[in-house]
């Protein structure tokens, strides 16, 4: 397969985004492309969350009072989690030839993850800010922003649902949505995982575990897809108030990384839309819910609790 066409200068034929097509055929397999981007686009914006705060964060954040620590201490736990999928993996990688590269992430992620543990339990004791007065309905153990809260419950628990099953039980047909065998179907998920006694598991069975790297970037992206949708549920319902209102600083710090990975997630989707028509999957719906999310963790993270 030839990857680039440099007669006309150095202009990229697979992989970027000038490769998306409109339509999606048997040949350009627009299903397996939309998984591989969405995987990178959600590992974008998982990598992202722990990035951006570190460089610009809300006004008032501060080390001393513990306004990091519920990032750091999800950090911790998701890098361990993205390091046990490539760990489960590393045999099917080194046979690929990606070894070097594998071990490499294992690497970055654990000395992470072992770094952030490391500071959150030997950091000195929390310093408590002074109280402050509570608007009408508001108490130390509320939520920091009941209108994220909600919306993150449905639009990201709809979201974990689905990247749950994607990461665990890949080819598992929810016959509560709409089009998910079709959906399936389009991203390779039968090829690789097709379910048992199904029609696909006569036909394809044998050849399943060739497209073990089909299956490896499918449970990567539903993994990516997943931790995103963790860290706003610990900004939803893992953090409280406070008398100070430090909750809502330690709220707004993730709500700012995922306010810009929620929109990565929402151009990947929108470049896929019309490839997923064809297929008679409409992403409209898709598109509208990770939009309003985007467009509340965006108001919220500037404003607050409005």
């Amino acid at each position: 397969m030839d990857w680039f066409d440099d007669s006309k200068g150095w202009k990229s034929q697979q992989g970027g985004l000038s490769a998306i097509r409109q339509a999606t055929t048997d040949a350009n397999n627009m299903g397996g492309f939309f998984v591989r981007k969405m995987a990178g686009a959600a590992g974008l914006a998982v990598h992202l969350q722990k990035i951006l705060p570190l460089l610009v964060h809300p006004k008032g954040a501060q080390w001393t009072m513990g306004h990091f620590r519920p990032l750091l201490s999800t950090a911790v736990i998701t890098n361990l989690g993205i390091a046990t999928l490539y760990a489960v993996y590393l045999g099917e990688l080194q046979a690929s030839g990606a070894k070097e590269m594998t071990y490499c992430i294992l690497a970055i992620l654990v000395i992470e993850a072992i770094v952030m543990a490391f500071y959150l339990t030997t950091a000195k004791p929390l310093k408590q800010g002074p109280s402050i007065s509570m608007t009408e309905g508001k108490t130390p153990s509320s939520v920091p922003s009941r209108i994220v809260t909600r919306t993150i419950m449905i639009v990201s628990a709809s979201m974990a649902v689905i990247s749950g099953r994607d990461l665990l039980s890949p080819g598992f047909i929810f016959e509560f949505i709409p089009r998910d065998d079709i959906y399936l179907e389009w991203t390779n998920a039968f090829l690789h995982s097709p379910p048992k006694g199904s029609p696909e598991s006569l036909h394809r069975s044998m050849e399943a575990p060739l497209y073990v790297g089909d299956k490896f970037i499918s449970q990567l992206m539903g993994l990516h897809v997943l931790v995103a949708c963790i860290y706003k549920a610990v900004s939803a319902a893992g953090i409280r108030y406070g008398s100070d209102g430090g909750g809502l600083i330690k709220a707004k710090i993730i709500w700012r990384g995922q306010f810009f990975g929620d929109g990565i997630i929402l151009f990947t989707f929108r470049l896929f839309a019309s490839a997923a028509s064809t297929a008679s999957l409409d992403f409209r719906w898709h598109v509208m819910a990770i939009a309003y999310e985007t467009f509340i963790l965006g108001t919220f993270h500037i404003f607050g609790d409005v």
